[in-house]
């Protein structure tokens, strides 16, 4: 295995046994019917699909982000019906350099399963090992997967607004540099970022082609920023912060925390601190 949350396309289509499932989690934030439409269109034989709207996230409220966690008795039935059983092999893609299946990723880790592989470089790596795709969906299954939530992985926004000043913590903002920056929101109302959060756009873990980078730049990224003990990590609603945990991961720093509800959580609140401060003059940006 390239890695011990990896796994390569020629290496998913050798598994054998029924003991393994697998997620299509391509989606769309800017058309939510995307990722179930190209699943129709075809996917890798045997995968089910989740929809980043309804299996991955949770009923969205006034507050707490975009993408709330799904509640664990939904998850849990939503995984027992694709065959997951408390000892399978789930397999998670997408297209999206790795966006939506590090979000099930972490997910399952969250949930209490820890026998999960992201393949590397989704869809189009399989594509490119000219290996089939089909538009078959399988059948319901019956699986015993039962959801136990982890809450040590989590923060939520008043813990924020308690430990903000905490200089053990590290706050890591992982969208990309313009909406960091305030310079540009394209998609929640308020530009800026958590007070004191330091910048690592999610992007930078793959390349071009969706496959994450080594172990060592994987170090690297991390080892060039002014990390802390306690590290939080979020982007715009919780979806693409899972791969800069995923990449901490492969660095060997296992103990972040993910603010699910993000920066579209943090900015429903009128009163929350923001920087750089609401309408900042130019030379601020």
């Amino acid at each position: 295995m390239i890695n011990k949350w990896l796994i390569s396309a020629d290496e998913l289509n050798a598994l054998t046994g029924s003991n393994t499932v697998i997620f299509d989690c391509r989606f769309s934030l800017a058309d939510p019917q995307m990722g179930k439409s190209l699943y129709r269109q075809g996917h890798i034989p045997g995968a089910y699909h989740l929809d980043m709207e309804t299996d991955l996230s949770g009923p969205k409220g006034l507050h707490g982000g975009r993408h709330p966690l799904p509640d664990a008795r939904v998850f849990s039935s939503r995984m027992r019906e694709c065959g997951v059983n408390h000892n399978s092999l789930v397999v998670a893609y997408d297209s999206n350099r790795l966006a939506g299946a590090a979000r099930l990723w972490w997910l399952l880790s969250f949930f209490g399963h820890h026998r999960v592989k992201i393949l590397d470089g989704g869809l189009p790596a399989w594509l490119s090992a000219k290996l089939p795709l089909t538009q078959e969906s399988p059948a319901k299954a019956a699986g015993d997967f039962d959801a136990i939530e982890n809450p040590n992985l989590i923060v939520d926004c008043d813990w924020i607004r308690k430990n903000i000043t905490n200089r053990r913590l590290t706050l890591v903002d992982s969208r990309e540099a313009p909406r960091y920056l305030g310079r540009e929101e394209p998609i929640d109302p308020v530009a800026g970022h958590l007070p004191g959060a330091i910048n690592s756009p999610w992007q930078q873990v793959t390349n071009e082609a969706g496959l994450t980078k080594p172990v060592e730049q994987q170090k690297q990224i991390w080892q060039a920023l002014p990390m802390t003990e306690y590290p939080v990590v979020y982007c715009g609603s919780g979806v693409t912060a899972c791969v800069n945990i995923l990449s901490l991961s492969m660095a060997g720093l296992e103990n972040a925390r993910l603010y699910p509800g993000s920066w579209s959580d943090w900015c429903s609140y009128p009163d929350n601190p923001i920087e750089p401060p609401l309408n900042p003059s130019p030379d601020l940006l």
